[in-house]
């Protein structure tokens, strides 16, 4: 593919690792890149954060971690303080130790799509070849589009890309990859947007 056709539309840096993606993970067809790249995009902001913001307000605990944050005094308590957020709300579980052990925070979401908890980390460190454990922020810093077609990898996401170009496979595929369907309407965009320019034939 001629990743060339995407400039203006993705970060130069990102285009340049896309071969390697292309050749390593197998993300070989404008359609699985197309809603490779879509989900890449929306999880990142347009491939902007590569580290999960967690400095929630107490609100914004309710609607995303209620589970972890059951009344409105705890909300209060962790507000504001992303490190204890993220300790407790990704404590003993993924891999991670207790909250005091502030794996939650050291582990906590990187890269394009993600990479959360110790198990994941270390999953990704025996693929990649570089310890991500001892080093979290290589993740978000070397590898933050290695660690997402792993992701894809690790879940079999190709296989559902391979079911075609429509709004069908980029729902199932959103699906795995948010756990529902957030930001779907920005999904689909950027995957048409992306599909179109890699499916058009390169003229000699």
């Amino acid at each position: 593919m001629d990743f060339n056709k995407l400039k203006g539309k993705i970060p130069d840096e990102v285009i340049a690792k896309l071969p390697v993606i292309e050749e390593k993970f197998e993300a070989n067809t404008p359609v699985r890149m197309a809603h490779f790249l879509a989900q890449c995009a929306h999880e990142s902001g347009g491939f902007k954060l590569k580290v999960e913001n967690l400095n929630y307000s107490a609100k914004g605990l309710l609607g995303t971690f209620r589970k972890y944050f059951p009344t409105e005094a705890l909300r209060k308590q962790y507000e504001r303080k992303p490190i204890m957020i993220a300790s407790r709300a990704y404590a003993d579980r993924i891999g991670n130790g207790p909250e005091a052990t502030k794996d939650g925070y050291t582990y906590r979401g990187r890269g394009y799509i993600q990479t959360t908890g110790k198990s994941n980390y270390q999953a990704f460190t025996k693929f990649i070849g570089e310890d991500c454990v001892a080093n979290p922020d290589l993740v978000a810093t070397k590898y933050p589009l290695e660690s997402a077609a792993f992701f894809f990898d690790n879940r079999k996401l190709w296989t559902i890309c391979d079911k075609g170009a429509n709004d069908a496979t980029v729902t199932a595929v959103t699906k795995v990859v948010n756990n529902g369907i957030n930001g779907l309407p920005e999904r689909l965009k950027y995957f048409r947007e992306y599909y179109a320019v890699l499916k058009t034939p390169v003229v000699v």
